[in-house]
Formats: C-alpha cells, sequence, structure tokens
C-alpha cells in the first residue's frame, strides 16, 4: 500500500487569510468555524482571551489598542524601516532585541 502525501498551503493575506489542503491530486479550500473560506487577518486580545477572525474584527472598534490587524506590513521588517506606517494603527509596534519590529499587548511581545 503507497502512503500518500497531504499538502497544506496557507495564504496569509494583509486583509484576509485563508487554509487549502491537496490530497490525492485534488485541492480543498478548508472553510472556518463561520462557514466561510476566508477569514479576516486580525487577532484581538480581551480578557485573557484571544479572538480571531470576525469575532476579532468586531473588537476593532471597542478595542483598537489590542486588536492587531494588517500585521503584514511589519512581519519580517525592521522597526526603524516602519517608523512611519506605526503612525496609522492604534496597536503598539515596537523594537525587538534584534531591531525587528514586533507588537506588545498588556506588556507581552
Amino acid at each position: 500500500m503507497s502512503k500518500k502525501s497531504k499538502i497544506i498551503g496557507i495564504d496569509l493575506g494583509t486583509t484576509n487569510s485563508c487554509v487549502s489542503i491537496m490530497e490525492g491530486g485534488s485541492h480543498k479550500v478548508i472553510a472556518n468555524i463561520e462557514g466561510t473560506r476566508t477569514t479576516p487577518s486580525i487577532i484581538s486580545y480581551k480578557d485573557k482571551e484571544r479572538l480571531v477572525g470576525v469575532p476579532a474584527k468586531r473588537q476593532a472598534v471597542t478595542n483598537p489598542e489590542k486588536t492587531l490587524y494588517s500585521t503584514k506590513r511589519f512581519i519580517g521588517r525592521k522597526f526603524d524601516e516602519v517608523k512611519d506606517e506605526i503612525q496609522t494603527v492604534p496597536y503598539k509596534v515596537v523594537k525587538d532585541s534584534n531591531g525587528n519590529a514586533g507588537f506588545e499587548i498588556d506588556g507581552k511581545t
């Protein structure tokens, strides 16, 4: 009996993300808990709970300092490169020990 490989693909988008699997030559996009095939690329922290996607997006208005969105523009970049962009988001973007941009929520990075 031959063992077939499964492949997973993740599209990490600035606005939305999605996950797909490939098995036996065909692919399928995985639906999220809301039943949709894309998930907003947003995470929010509230009362020691992490919210992802649509629930996190709902928190953006009432909890802007603890709701991370459009983070892809900071990932892998030096803090000094993104100084101007930091002014456009309500959450805290910090410089990590390697000089990279990072995020701080409740004193944790």
